[in-house]
C-alpha cells in the first residue's frame, strides 16, 4: 500500500536494481504495479531510469543481469554501475551516507557520479 501512494504522489521513478536474479523477478513485478498506478491514480507517472547495483565484477552473473536489463530497458539504465562495497554496506551501522562515511571508497564515487549523470539528464529534459 504504501509503494502505491508514493507512485500516485511522484512524477517519476528511480529504480535501484541489485545484479541478482531474484532483482529481475522484482522488477517486473514493480514494472507491473508502475503500469496499473499510471492507468489508473497517476497517469503523468513516469519511469525516470534504473541504476544497477551491487555489482560484481568477479562474478558472471553481475554481467548477465546487467546486459540483459541493459537489452529490455535501453536507455533507461544509467550508465553508472553502483559497484558492491563493504564500505556502502557498513556506514548505515554508523549512522552515516556512504559520502560521509568513505568519499574515496568505489561505492561513493560510484554514488557522485549517479547524481553528475542524474543532473545533466534533468538539464537536458529542462
Amino acid at each position: 500500500m504504501l509503494t502505491v501512494n508514493a507512485l500516485a504522489a511522484a512524477t517519476s521513478v528511480l529504480v535501484p536494481l541489485q545484479c541478482e536474479f531474484y532483482a529481475l523477478e522484482g522488477l517486473s513485478q514493480l514494472m507491473r504495479t508502475i503500469d496499473a498506478v499510471k492507468a489508473g491514480l497517476n497517469g503523468a507517472l513516469s519511469m525516470q531510469g534504473i541504476v544497477l547495483t551491487m555489482f560484481d565484477s568477479r562474478n558472471k552473473l553481475s554481467a548477465m543481469v546487467a546486459n540483459d536489463v541493459r537489452d529490455h530497458f535501453g536507455e533507461l539504465v544509467y550508465n553508472t554501475v553502483v559497484p558492491r562495497n563493504v564500505r556502502v554496506s557498513e556506514a548505515p551501522s554508523f549512522g552515516q551516507p556512504v559520502l560521509i562515511y568513505d568519499l574515496k571508497c568505489p561505492g561513493s564515487q560510484a554514488y557522485a557520479a549517479l547524481a553528475a549523470e542524474l543532473l545533466r539528464q534533468e538539464a537536458k529534459a529542462a
